[in-house]
């Protein structure tokens, strides 16, 4: 018989059922409804289900068949209006149990009487069930117990009712979990060679990299998983908002219904397993905003210290301490905000409901599946938990919600040193800024400086160019007063004449001073004027040097006086020197007359025309 592909939904009188029975005959249906027992047959199919309500058969139940989707509806009524059929998404658990409903323990006593039957064990299981669940760690006295005895109950996988795996495939050790040996070694030696993995592993350089450079990491926290959609388990839409896929239903449907006979101890575990396993689930979702890459199944066994290292763990709190040391160790993006956020994802997990979880632990089976060699870890744990899930009862779900949500973890619970880095690298990173600071500043200064260093040059330039400006006006006027004493001496009409006479031009006394060197340069200038000048008279170059002698006797410059009272003697030197050459009658000669320059030479040659009375 084929066991058909079939959905269920419900409304507040009817249970609705789909089932797909393609290339069937529409005559051969055959449906048995009784309570909480639902029987359906259409030749090759055969389904049977048990129902989490009971439904009835008067007369208002309606099916119909769709020929050319081969889909079968059927509609049939509850037996109370109004009531909500809880884990209709949960499909494995609708499916009627293959063969007996109980499982055969590990450890079994074979002086128990035949009174412990099947029955009784299931019964058994279902009180065990009902008891409140402690999740606090129970303390007992430290027993010495013997290395044999020690290395017998080295089991794992889920409940810790597996052993010898990996004895039959060494090959895929390496690839799947960190731990050598796992049938040699003992949960404390597992733990303890974890710690010390953990502890090698951490890069406090990639840490603090993630703190202080996180613009990704702030995006990536800012991302909603699917679940932060959904209603908490306790409304009664809650769990019927998750939906299933047509892959994950037929993954449903192909899962073995089995139950588990589990001692309180192993049941304490599994729960714990489960937590460390969605953590590491929902920081793989959130760190690749929802898209699984090929790096997908080795973050979450990497993350997860029950599927990496075989881990048993003892409280909640041992389960985050794990998670967040290998949280900051391994995968790419090694930031505390992710810690947090991945355990609120888990507890907005669990307090969505069974179905909320059975979809995460499909998610990664599928994952899981996909790969090689990471299957092996659907064999081991989440097979076991996508069936086990689905016959728990919420309120055991949500309990371990509310409990989760209590528990805090703090950065000094890893035992990494981590707020230690984070106060040395904040010093190193003030202490930096100061010292840009400080260079900065040394920075405008020198700009400063070397801006007033170059205006400094730039007056310095500017002063030379008018002192040299100063000496080319000096220059022309020299010029010119030579070239009217040669003009006067040649007899070629120099432009000044007896009728006309040059007079003194009148200074200010607040002009500037006139340098030392200023006399002997004139004269010395006079001098090579005449020299120049061959057709001056003996008469006239004694003139000249008798006016030297008197010019040098009577001129002197010194630092204070003013141009004035220099033009003034000057002048009167002059006039004396005209006087004395007009006083002398009768003589028909050239003269020449020194008179002070209307600019800035004091004396000029000039050359006279004179006849006998």
């Amino acid at each position: 018989m084929i066991t058909p592909a079939f959905d269920l939904s419900q409304d507040s009188e009817f249970l609705i059922l789909s089932i797909r029975v393609p290339y069937t005959r529409t005559s051969e249906f055959d449906l048995y409804i009784d309570g909480t027992d639902f029987k359906f047959f259409a030749k090759p199919y055969f389904l049977k289900l048990t129902l989490p309500g009971r439904i009835v058969e008067d007369g208002r139940e309606k099916a119909t068949f769709d020929i050319d989707k081969g889909l079968f509806s059927l509609r049939v009524p509850k037996e109370t209006t109004g009531e909500h059929f809880e884990g209709l998404q949960l499909l494995t658990s609708l499916l009627a149990p293959k063969g007996s409903r109980s499982a055969k323990p590990l450890v079994e006593d074979v002086s128990t009487t035949c009174s412990n039957n099947a029955g009784d064990n299931e019964e058994q299981e279902e009180d065990d069930e009902e008891d409140e669940f402690d999740w606090q760690i129970e303390q007992q006295v430290y027993e010495e117990i013997s290395e044999e005895e020690l290395r017998g109950l080295n089991k794992y996988g889920f409940g810790n009712q597996r052993s010898g795996v990996f004895a039959r495939l060494q090959e895929e050790l390496g690839d799947v979990i960190d731990i050598k040996n796992p049938e040699g070694t003992t949960a404390a030696e597992r733990r303890q060679r974890r710690l010390e993995a953990e502890a090698s592993a951490f890069s406090a350089d990639h840490y603090l990299a993630d703190r202080f450079e996180d613009d990704e990491i702030q995006g990536l926290l800012k991302f909603k998983p699917w679940w932060t959609k959904l209603q908490p388990a306790s409304d009664p839409q809650g769990e019927a908002a998750v939906s299933f896929t047509s892959d994950e239903k037929a993954q449903l449907r192909k899962f073995s219904n089995r139950s588990y006979l589990l001692d309180k101890t192993s049941r304490h575990q599994a729960w714990l397993s489960l937590v460390d396993i969605l953590l590491a689930y929902s920081y793989e979702v959130r760190s690749t905003e929802g898209e699984h890459n090929v790096e997908s199944p080795w973050t979450i066994r990497k993350l997860s210290g029950t599927l990496c290292w075989l881990e048993t763990f003892n409280s909640l709190r041992d389960v985050l301490v794990s998670f967040g040391r290998r949280a900051v160790c391994f995968p790419l993006y090694r930031h505390f905000s992710m810690v947090t956020a991945a355990l609120r994802d888990t507890v907005k997990i669990l307090h969505s409901g069974r179905a909320c979880v059975l979809k995460c632990l499909l998610d990664i089976h599928r994952v899981f599946r996909e790969n090689d060699p990471a299957y092996i870890l659907n064999d081991l744990y989440i097979t076991d938990y996508c069936i086990w899930i689905q016959r728990v009862k919420s309120k055991k779900v949500l309990a371990l919600a509310t409990t989760l949500e209590k528990v805090s973890l703090k950065k000094k619970d890893l035992e990494l040193e981590l707020e230690e880095l984070e106060e040395a690298a904040t010093l190193v990173a003030e202490e930096e800024e100061e010292e840009e600071e400080e260079n900065e500043e040394g920075a405008s200064r020198s700009d400063a400086v070397s801006r007033g260093d170059s205006s400094s040059s730039e007056s310095s330039d500017e002063s030379d160019d008018s002192e040299a400006e100063g000496q080319d006006c000096t220059d022309p006027s020299e010029e010119e007063g030579g070239g009217r004493g040669g003009g006067g001496v040649g007899g070629g009409g120099g432009g000044t004449s007896k009728d006309s006479p040059p007079q003194p031009r009148p200074t200010n006394s607040t002009s500037s001073q006139v340098p030392r060197e200023l006399p002997n340069t004139l004269l010395s200038a006079v001098e090579q004027e005449a020299d120049a000048h061959p057709s001056v008279s003996p008469s006239s170059r004694r003139l000249i040097q008798d006016l030297e002698e008197r010019v040098a006797e009577e001129l002197r410059i010194t630092q204070g006086s003013h141009s004035g009272d220099r033009a003034e003697r000057s002048s009167s030197e002059a006039n004396a020197t005209t006087a004395q050459t007009e006083a002398t009658p009768g003589r028909s000669c050239t003269r020449t007359l020194l008179e002070p320059s209307p600019r800035k030479n004091p004396l000029l040659i000039v050359q006279t025309q004179e006849t006998d009375d």
